[in-house]
């Protein structure tokens, strides 16, 4: 008998998503509460935890027996006792805007009677630290234990002991049977700065934030790198042993303050925008405080009907956590779109499912390159953390491969240019791919035109850069070679406001007295990645003319002084693309020539090799290699017994220390523009 399909549930999908979103929870669960050591944000792992939460909402009768939506952390590490808590450490939920807030406290009027509607609630700084509960038996600290998995913690009494603010002895609570207070233990800034500091010092692996070098510190099963680290507890509740005439969250904190321990500033409020405003104050100033905080803590003051309101499985009904706008979130990545730079490189712009960070929606990221790409293992379809931090463009943190879907694509890098089709190239073991269209890319065309018309190009006189940029934005000039096209547009020039008959006939005689130039010139003039005027002389020098140029090969352009690896792709690479030698024929055919290029011979600093090192105030170091090279000197890159001048500006390092050293001849700035002045270079 023929086997019968099997038959997929439509409900199937919501339980695969459900078991994957659980597995995740529980990894990070691990690593936050065990290992101290989380590897997203607290805000990246609300979102997950919030997608399970809705799918569970919306099919409850598909919620799994294992969720953690209903459990505070995780197994306790095995390294330490296990003690169990004598009343739960449970957890807070959390509300993110002014309205989750308002429905926050509609649902603490619901659960009280007439009498009591409106409550006075206090707020508090929610400490960026580890959770921790102290006993202190007759005033005497005995035990400290951490959250856990919130209903068994690990007994870390001997590392808290060390804690330099922590009250070891209480005077006043000799007749108190047993005190339980419960905090964080936190790592205040500058101690932290200081903790990395001293491991960079020593070639250690530093922290990634105060919150993990604090639980890093609890951890330690030798109790003197804790009390190495510089640590501090804030208490925030009193669970067992509050005097009795104590009825109010603020009073219990004013008690703990009264017996030595360190607390957050404190206020009360009763209406929603009482609390927004002071929610308001405190993300303005937390850059100010010692102290990271990643909220505010909102609580009913009153204790007894703390009590009335009771608890939620894994957090009281009465209190919440008000959180700062994510400076971090998950979401999808739906598509990659390829953006081309104005100097031709390809920059990768993510588009994601919108999401709100940092109180902004962010529906595009910057990829970087084609190289990030790689690095971060990034497909289309993938859940991605997104980071913002104030007003900082938004980037993609990681990548959540965990959750990544059956149908998630691989991002290929485009083959042609998506604004002029020219090909694209990324060299070998580069990350950032490029245009080979220079000349002809309208998205490279601004930058193109601009260099090719500066003083040590082609130096035309009069067409400025405002000009250029005018002339290409009203699609009078879309490549190099319409510049000589120009006097077609008199009519249309003579018109533009600032530019009269005179100026417009002064800018056509620049034009046309640029059209006879160097071979050196122009070979810079192209603005070919890497080319500089040194580079471009070295060129002129090696192949005399432009089609030998053109057609060099990669071994043959290496050969040539001064032409990496990089430089030589990068010329190979420009000479092939069709468009480009479009434009370069179209030049030729306006007019523009030179004469084959022969190096001079009998220069006056012919055979020597010359080093440029340090800060030149009257010109660049191309400008200063292209004036040696005119006069026959090599320049190299670094000093050798065989350099014979090393000309040094100002804060020259290295290479004029190795100079002295060898007896190498050093020149100023001044005696070098002596030189150039005595062989009529200026």
């Amino acid at each position: 008998m023929n086997d019968l399909p099997k038959q997929t549930s439509p409900n199937h999908d919501i339980v695969s998503q459900m078991r994957q979103l659980i597995t995740v929870l529980k990894q990070h669960n691990h690593a936050y509460y065990v290992l101290d050591n989380p590897t997203i944000s607290d805000s990246e792992y609300d979102d997950i935890r919030k997608r399970l939460i809705a799918l569970e909402e919306q099919y409850p009768q598909l919620r799994q027996p294992d969720s953690p939506t209903d459990s505070v952390g995780d197994k306790p590490l095995p390294a330490f006792m296990q003690i169990k808590h004598d009343i739960a450490m449970l957890s807070l939920g959390n509300v993110f805007s002014y309205d989750e807030l308002i429905a926050f406290m509609r649902r603490i009027n619901d659960r009280l009677d007439q009498s009591h509607q409106n409550p006075e609630y206090e707020m508090e700084l929610k400490l960026d630290g580890l959770a921790v509960s102290l006993k202190y038996v007759h005033g005497k600290f005995s035990q400290a234990l951490t959250r856990g998995d919130g209903r068994v913690g690990e007994d870390i009494t001997l590392n808290i002991k060390t804690i330099r603010n922590l009250p070891l002895f209480l005077p006043k609570c000799t007749n108190i049977d047993l005190l339980e207070i419960r905090g964080e233990v936190l790592m205040p800034k500058a101690g932290f700065a200081r903790l990395n500091k001293q491991a960079i010092e020593r070639g250690e692996k530093t922290f990634a934030n105060p919150r993990n070098a604090a639980a890093g510190s609890l951890r330690q099963l030798n109790p003197a790198i804790a009390a190495a680290r510089p640590l501090a507890f804030f208490g925030y509740s009193v669970n067992q042993g509050l005097p009795s005439d104590i009825t109010s969250q603020s009073g219990a904190l004013a008690y703990l303050r009264e017996l030595g321990f360190e607390t957050t500033p404190v206020q009360t409020a009763r209406s929603a925008k009482d609390i927004q405003a002071y929610y308001d104050d405190v993300a303005r100033t937390r850059s100010d405080l010692p102290f990271e905080i990643d909220g505010m803590v909102i609580k009913v003051n009153s204790l007894a009907l703390q009590e009335d309101l009771g608890f939620l499985s894994r957090e009281p009904r009465w209190a919440t956590a008000y959180k700062f706008a994510a400076e971090s979130a998950v979401t999808r990545l739906m598509a990659v779109e390829w953006q081309v730079g104005r100097t031709g490189q390809l920059t990768p712009v993510g588009k994601l499912e919108p999401v709100s960070v940092g109180g902004v929606t962010v529906s595009n990221v910057t990829l970087h390159n084609f190289g990030e790409i790689g690095r971060l293992g990034l497909m289309v379809g993938d859940m991605v953390s997104i980071h913002r931090a104030g007003d900082v463009i938004p980037k993609v943190g990681g990548v959540m491969v965990d959750l990544r879907p059956s149908d998630a694509q691989s991002i290929e890098l485009p083959t042609s240019c998506p604004v002029c089709e020219s090909p694209v190239v990324l060299p070998e073991g580069e990350a950032l791919a490029r245009c080979t269209g220079g000349l002809f890319c309208a998205a490279q065309a601004k930058e193109a035109l601009i260099h090719f018309v500066s003083r040590r190009a082609m130096d035309i006189d009069g067409l400025g850069k405002q000009w250029l940029i005018s002339f290409h934005d009203m699609g009078l000039i879309k490549t190099v070679a319409d510049i000589y096209r120009l006097p077609t547009h008199q009519q249309t020039l003579v018109t533009l406001e600032g530019l009269g008959e005179k100026s417009v006939q002064n800018m056509f005689a620049a034009i046309e007295k640029s059209k006879a130039t160097t071979l050196p010139r122009f070979i810079f003039a192209l603005g070919i990645r890497g080319v500089g005027e040194s580079t471009a002389m070295n060129l002129a020098t090696a192949f005399g003319d432009l089609p030998q140029l053109q057609q060099a090969s990669i071994d043959k352009l290496l050969s040539v002084p001064d032409v990496g690896e990089i430089t030589a792709h990068n010329i190979y690479d420009f000479f092939r693309a069709v468009h480009n030698i479009e434009v370069i024929n179209a030049l030729i055919t306006l007019g523009v020539h030179w004469q084959p290029f022969t190096a001079q011979t009998d220069l006056p600093l012919d055979g020597q090799t010359w080093v440029v090192t340090g800060t030149l105030s009257a010109m660049g170091r191309d400008e200063a290699k292209a004036h040696l090279q005119a006069l026959g000197a090599k320049v190299s890159g670094s000093v050798s017994a065989k350099t014979a001048v090393v000309l040094a500006g100002e804060k020259a390092g290295s290479k004029l220390d190795k100079a002295n050293s060898l007896g190498v001849t050093v020149l100023d700035e001044s005696a070098f523009l002596a030189l150039l002045h005595e062989h009529q270079r200026t």
